[in-house]
């Protein structure tokens, strides 16, 4: 499929001047919603909402269904009446970049005691909407709340240096501990309810606004994590659960010994004989809380670099065959469709590209990647179909002016200025006008190219150990002058946002 053609942004939503020191679902989201409209783009991009492990990366979440409770934002809990507004005093939003720890030391503790004040005293109707949440999402969540509380209680370690029945899930530890862990449980389920309300509340908003979200589903998930503790069966683990082989990419230009990820591999033949149920659960979910899905990795579904997870680099991996045509089959089937476009960056062989084509899936072009050698003009736009989503950069690059300034070669600098021109109000203009005018049927801006930003404000290097995901924009850089400057660029290239049917005129209880 192809999408219908329009414009938008990508930014994370923990790059939100919300007050806390990260990004959260409160005011700060809604007033960049307003901007989005007033500009006339009918495109959010995020990235995963997962709650953040190592690294505080969102790709590696502690789960592939939970909410990142760092994203609740307690201005709206106060106006539920879940917080008194007094607690939220020292609570600023003047902190440029989002420091992870003193956010876990400062907001943790009052969204825990916003939960506790609801799960005691909460009115009826909205405990009627808690215990509907709770029996209705029990497939993913009761898993989750206790991992998360037995990961709390064990000071953080991975779930395979636990006691060894809390491991291996014996019936009986697991009902031990859900007993003796009963009231932490309970506040971790109120705060995945407040999620989920505040999202969706959000989401309406932005439904209202003819706005679409795009989300994203990483193809692998973190060995830590709710998801490999409750499915061992369907990951490559030895007798002691530790990872077999692990994820990553063979060596290339950029690096001589590849990228070892470290994510579990899956065990294919297992997730075929259930039908892909797990994966079907992971991409109804994606699909119910966005409207858009990137695949990020779609090459892993063809072919996946499998490592010995005894060995510290890349370098002897092997190319192992993937699910292909067979697993997309069964999701297709079970979706109605395939709302999704690959992430199909970089060395893709002829098989990848086949594949998604027969999907009728959309594949991506990076502006920034066309000015390169050889073969790197197939992401410039005039090589672009319908079938593409174009962006400037992606979160993994530098930013278009920080590339321009630093990152790019004299040769790539001298081909740009032969493709955009030079431009007076700066390349990022150039670069955003070029991938507005492409065929691709999206196109997407990093807020951050929009705003002309230099390397300051990337938001993750992918080689860099520390120091990622925390860029945050300033309160007072989304102008009445800059939507004006958006909306008319998507005028003149008729990426106008259609109009989006209402989700529901429900009422949400945080």
């Amino acid at each position: 499929m192809s999408f219908a053609r329009a414009s938008g942004i990508l930014l994370h939503p923990t790059s939100l001047p919300s007050r806390g020191g990260i990004g959260d679902f409160g005011p700060a989201a809604y007033q960049f919603v307003d901007f989005l409209a007033s500009a006339r783009q009918g495109i959010w991009q995020i990235l995963p909402l997962g709650p953040i492990g190592f690294g505080n990366s969102p790709y590696s979440a502690t789960s592939a269904f939970a909410g990142n409770p760092l994203l609740i934002s307690l201005e709206r809990l106060a106006e539920h009446g879940w917080i008194g507004p007094e607690k939220l005093a020292g609570l600023s939003a003047d902190s440029r970049f989002v420091e992870y720890d003193q956010v876990f030391l400062r907001k943790m503790p009052l969204l825990f005691e916003a939960a506790r004040h609801f799960v005691a005293s909460a009115a009826d109707a909205e405990r009627e909407r808690f215990t509907g949440f709770r029996h209705e999402n029990a497939w993913w969540l009761e898993d989750f709340v206790l991992f998360d509380a037995l990961r709390a209680r064990y000071k953080l370690q991975s779930w395979n240096q636990w006691p060894h029945e809390l491991a291996h899930r014996h019936p009986a530890a697991l009902k031990q501990a859900r007993q003796e862990l009963a009231d932490d449980v309970a506040i971790r389920v109120a705060l995945q309810f407040a999620f989920d309300e505040q999202w969706r509340a959000l989401r309406h908003y932005c439904a209202e606004r003819s706005i679409r979200i795009v989300g994203d589903v990483a193809i692998f998930v973190n060995y830590d994590s709710a998801d490999v503790w409750t499915n061992r069966e369907l990951f490559r683990l030895d007798e002691d659960l530790n990872p077999e082989v692990v994820a990553g990419v063979p060596p290339d230009f950029f690096s001589k010994t590849g990228q070892r990820w470290g994510n579990p591999l899956y065990r294919w033949d297992k997730l075929k004989a259930s039908g892909y149920e797990w994966w079907i659960r992971r991409l109804q979910w994606a699909t119910r809380n966005c409207d858009y899905i990137r695949l990020d990795h779609f090459r892993g579904f063809d072919q996946f670099w499998e490592i010995p997870a005894s060995d510290p680099t890349a370098v002897n991996g092997s190319w192992v065959d993937g699910p292909r045509d067979n697993f997309f089959d069964a999701i297709r089937a079970a979706l109605g469709g395939l709302p999704f476009f690959a992430e199909d960056l970089g060395h893709i062989t002829p098989e990848v590209h086949a594949l998604r084509k027969r999907l009728q899936i959309p594949g991506m072009a990076v502006l920034q990647f066309g000015f390169g050698n050889e073969g790197a003009h197939m992401y410039l736009p005039h090589r672009c179909a319908a079938d593409k989503v174009i962006y400037t950069g992606t979160h993994d690059n530098d930013t278009t002016v920080g590339w321009w300034n630093s990152g790019a070669a004299e040769h790539e600098r001298r081909n740009a200025e032969a493709y955009v021109g030079r431009c007076d109000n700066g390349i990022h203009w150039a670069f955003i006008r070029a991938a507005q005018v492409s065929p691709a049927s999206l196109c997407i801006l990093p807020l951050q190219d929009v705003l002309g930003l230099g390397s300051e404000a990337r938001m993750n290097t992918p080689s860099l150990h520390g120091g990622n995901w925390k860029w945050r924009y300033a309160p007072a850089a989304l102008t009445a002058e800059l939507a004006g400057k958006l909306a008319h660029l998507a005028e003149m290239t008729d990426r106008l946002p259609e109009a989006l049917p209402v989700l529901s005129d429900e009422k949400f209880a945080a």
